[in-house]
C-alpha cells in the first residue's frame, strides 16, 4: 500500500491495481490532476473534506470512478445531479484487491450550539495492511471484527476546533496502530505543526512509529 498526502485530510491510496482518493477538500492541492481512480471516498460534508468546485472536473477526468460518501452528503449530491452512492456505517465496498469498511456515523462535537453532521471513518484494507482514516471523529476505535488484524496505519487528525491534544493522544493510544502520521493540520502554522509533530511523536504509544508523512 502506497499513501500520498495531498494536504490536510486528502489521501491517495494505491496498490498494484487500485487507486482510491479520500477527502479531496478545499485545503488540499494537487489531487485535481489525478487519473485512473477507482473511487473517490468522502467522509463528510464539510468543505475542508470535499471541494464541490473541483470535484466535478475530477470525476470527469476519472470516468467510471465511483463516488461514495457519507449518506447525508450523498443525498445532497444526488439532488443536484451528481451520481453519488451512500456509504453507511458498517457497510463495506470492494475495488479489486482493496476493501473499504465504514465505521462511526457522527462528526465530533464542535460545540453544543453546532449541529452534528454525519461522518464515516474509513478502514482501507489491501489484503496485507489496513489504513484507518477517521474523518472528523476520534471517538470510535475499530473493533476486532472491523479490523481483525488491527490498524496498521492511522491517519491521525492533528488539530481541529473539535479536538484537544489530550483527546488526540487518547485516540492514538486507543487505536494503537503500528504506524501513524498526521492529517487535518491545515489550520496550524508551520511552527504549530512542528510543535504537534514533536508532542505526538513523544506521546505515541509504545510500538507505534510516528512520522510526519505517510
Amino acid at each position: 500500500m502506497q499513501i500520498t498526502h495531498f494536504g490536510h485530510s486528502c489521501l491517495l491510496v494505491e496498490t498494484r491495481d487500485v487507486r482510491v482518493l479520500i477527502d479531496p477538500g478545499t485545503f488540499s492541492r494537487g489531487f485535481e490532476e489525478l487519473t485512473d481512480l477507482a473511487a473517490v471516498l468522502i467522509t463528510h460534508q464539510h468543505a475542508d473534506h470535499v471541494d464541490v468546485e473541483r470535484l466535478p472536473s475530477l470525476l470527469d477526468a476519472n470516468d467510471g470512478a465511483r463516488l461514495l460518501t457519507e449518506p447525508e452528503l450523498a443525498a445532497e449530491f444526488v439532488a443536484v445531479g451528481i451520481a453519488a452512492e451512500p456509504l453507511r456505517a458498517g457497510e463495506s465496498v470492494v475495488f479489486g484487491e482493496v476493501s473499504v469498511r465504514s465505521v462511526g456515523g457522527l462528526h465530533a462535537v464542535v460545540h453544543p450550539d453546532v449541529p452534528r453532521v454525519g461522518n464515516v471513518g474509513l478502514l482501507v484494507h489491501d489484503g496485507v495492511q489496513t489504513l484507518f482514516h477517521p474523518g472528523d471523529a476520534i471517538d470510535v476505535v475499530p473493533s476486532d471484527e472491523e479490523a481483525p488484524d488491527g490498524v496498521h496505519v492511522l491517519a491521525l487528525p492533528v488539530a481541529a476546533p473539535w479536538a484537544a491534544l489530550k483527546e488526540t493522544v487518547g485516540f492514538l493510544r486507543a487505536v494503537a496502530p503500528r504506524r501513524a502520521f498526521g492529517i487535518h493540520d491545515a489550520i496550524l502554522s508551520s511552527a504549530g505543526q512542528a510543535v504537534f509533530q514533536r508532542l505526538l511523536g513523544t506521546l505515541a504509544p509504545e510500538g507505534t512509529a510516528w512520522s510526519a508523512t505517510p
